[in-house]
């Protein structure tokens, strides 16, 4: 990870280690969380607790991996090895890259595809965005996450959100603010496991005390929205994005989208003039309002599912059922980890972008000189 300005106090135990461990928890996640015990070893970056400046690198070491030291080796086979050992796979799960990769890079075993494909990369998006969080944390931003439905089954929205939103949920079984709707959604979750079958669902991401001003109107690659979106989407089986309002938006007439202008002394990361309502999410034009930044993603239900879909055996074309491989039955409540990961690295380097700063000292004395100038710049000719 490059870009961390030095001096940020930094220890993977206390600022990585446990999100790592929230990206494994969640009702209906299987065995690999029971195997696993994710943590980060530090091999650069960091000196006596602080942060050099230099690129952070870190190792998560993959407990299972001395399992699969015949089928993944980089070495070719020996000539008399089990074909069995190689763990090959010839029928591709409807959903997953396993079809797609193997046509693309031209391979016949799909273990080629999978393991690459495999959500387990998200283990470092979400140990990079730890860091990211931690130093956004050290400017007063917070990133938390929350499950708003799974399946058919949607929480009723909160009238405020905690201002500790993780310590809030983190606690629950599938990290719902609804009480009786996390209760019905456990219960889905575990019919759904019965069945052999697998579900999705929404989780929403929010950020509190970003400045107004972080990204742009500019250009289009510049677009705060449009960075934001791109990073979730980008995590394996998100399916949509919103931001504020999103979808309903567009069902409802301006005059109950857009968000009134007031004055707002109280709020100096607005540049004291504020918003009514939030209904954007905390972004207008592609640049930041100062209020918080709401971003959904809806995530598909796991591509495998222990009651096979039909498939095609990629070694003659015949019909077959999909293979099975060890998966969840709902990451929904991990993937709101991981979209608070890709959420907090794009907020810290459209916060670099716009302070710059080679040390967190530097960095805060921008920060500062910004919202101190918003606060006097008042009103009138300029």
């Amino acid at each position: 990870m490059e870009g961390v300005p030095a001096g940020l106090p930094l220890a993977m135990e206390t600022d990585v280690d446990p999100e790592l461990a929230r990206r494994q928890g969640g009702h209906g996640r299987g065995r690999r969380m029971q195997i696993e015990t994710d943590k980060a070893d530090l091999l650069s970056g960091v000196r006596l607790g602080e942060t050099l400046g230099s690129p952070i690198s870190l190792v998560i070491w993959n407990k299972d991996s001395e399992n699969w030291t015949t089928a993944m080796s980089a070495l070719p086979p020996e000539s008399d090895v089990n074909p069995k050992a190689l763990r090959s796979l010839y029928l591709p799960r409807p959903g997953h890259a396993d079809l797609v990769g193997v046509l693309k890079y031209d391979r016949r075993d799909a273990r080629d595809v999978l393991e690459r494909a495999s959500a387990r990369e998200t283990a470092a998006r979400v140990a990079c965005g730890a860091i990211a969080k931690r130093m956004l944390a050290e400017v007063g931003v917070k990133v938390g996450s929350h499950v708003v439905s799974i399946g058919d089954i949607a929480a009723q929205p909160a009238g405020s959100l905690p201002e500790d939103l993780n310590a809030a949920v983190d606690g629950d079984a599938v990290r719902c603010l609804d009480p009786e709707a996390s209760a019905r959604m456990t219960a889905a979750i575990d019919r759904a496991k019965e069945d052999g079958d697998t579900l999705g669902g929404v989780f929403e991401v929010v950020a509190t005390g970003v400045p107004v001003g972080l990204g742009s109107y500019v250009s289009w690659d510049t677009k705060l929205d449009g960075r934001l979106a791109g990073a979730m989407m980008s995590i394996q089986a998100i399916k949509g994005v919103e931001i504020g309002l999103g979808f309903e938006g567009a069902r409802r007439p301006g005059s109950q989208v857009h968000d009134p202008i007031e004055t707002a002394p109280d709020k100096p990361r607005t540049g004291s003039i504020g918003r009514a309502s939030n209904r954007a999410g905390g972004l207008e034009g592609g640049v930041t309002t100062g209020e918080p930044l709401v971003v959904r993603g809806a995530m598909k239900p796991i591509s495998t599912l222990r009651r096979r879909l039909p498939s095609v055996d990629l070694r003659d074309g015949s019909a077959a059922d999909a293979a099975f491989e060890r998966s969840d039955v709902c990451a929904v409540p991990a993937a709101g980890v991981v979209g608070e990961a890709m959420v907090a690295l794009v907020l810290a380097d459209a916060l670099l972008e716009k302070f710059g700063g080679d040390s967190m000292g530097e960095l805060k004395r921008n920060l500062d000189g910004y919202l101190d100038y918003l606060g006097r710049r008042g009103f009138g000719e300029r």
